[in-house]
């Protein structure tokens, strides 16, 4: 089983700024897609950003130009840098990702989520 750690949400007023961490634990070989998902009181979750192995990034068009997703390939850490917060960001933020755990010869996929991390913007 690969768990993923979260870390960074809390509570921010309007136009603020929060920095989430994800990293999984365990023998991971490679990663194939991180990303950043949300859910929103009453609503679905949905991507809010993602980026491959080989650094193809996608954001959702609501956080375009304040969100940031980078990655720490030696540390198999993701992060979501979000600026200019906003309201309508307050969500559960879930890391999500896809890979191969194992070492050669032996490897398994695994996508895994994380516990969720509570993010709250003020106005």
């Amino acid at each position: 089983q690969v768990q993923l750690v979260e870390s960074g949400g809390g509570l921010v007023q309007a136009g603020g700024s929060l920095r989430l961490s994800c990293a999984p634990s365990g023998s991971i070989f490679s990663i194939n897609v991180m990303a950043w998902y949300r859910r929103a009181p009453g609503k679905q979750r949905d991507l809010v950003a993602d980026i491959t192995s080989g650094g193809s990034i996608d954001y959702a068009d609501s956080v375009k130009g304040r969100f940031t997703i980078s990655r720490d390939k030696g540390k198999n850490t993701v992060y979501l840098q979000m600026n200019s917060l906003k309201p309508e960001d307050t969500a559960v933020y879930y890391c999500n990702v896809d890979g191969y755990r194992g070492s050669s010869g032996s490897l398994r996929s695994f996508n895994s989520w994380g516990q969720g991390t509570q993010v709250t913007v003020s106005s």
